[in-house]
């Protein structure tokens, strides 16, 4: 039996798009440039790049609406990428640390 030529593109596509569904969420505190570029819509390298650096020079983003912060990130981009996004606190993302008071000379 032979199947037919557009069944076959249906079934290919079908497959395609149910492993494209089956992806983790991003963790913006800890997904590199590369990683949000590929797996969230809209967001190309620039965007990607800038979301990463926002997250080092801020520390870690402490709710997926943060991302309106960075620049070029609107609130439709947000939400378009609401489902495949995620916040995890990750330790090397904590905010910076600020160094510790100098003892008082006056006594």
């Amino acid at each position: 039996m032979k199947i037919p030529r557009s069944l076959t593109l249906i079934a290919v596509l079908l497959a395609a798009s149910a492993t494209a569904s089956w992806c983790a969420p991003v963790n913006l505190n800890s997904a590199d440039a590369a990683t949000l570029a590929q797996q969230l819509k809209g967001i190309g390298a620039v965007k990607a790049q800038a979301i990463v650096d926002y997250r080092q020079k801020h520390g870690a983003y402490r709710s997926v609406d943060e991302l309106a912060q960075v620049k070029g990130i609107s609130q439709k981009l947000i939400d378009r990428n609401r489902a495949d996004l995620r916040i995890d606190r990750a330790p090397t993302a904590a905010a910076p640390t600020r160094p510790p008071a100098k003892p008082s000379q006056h006594q």
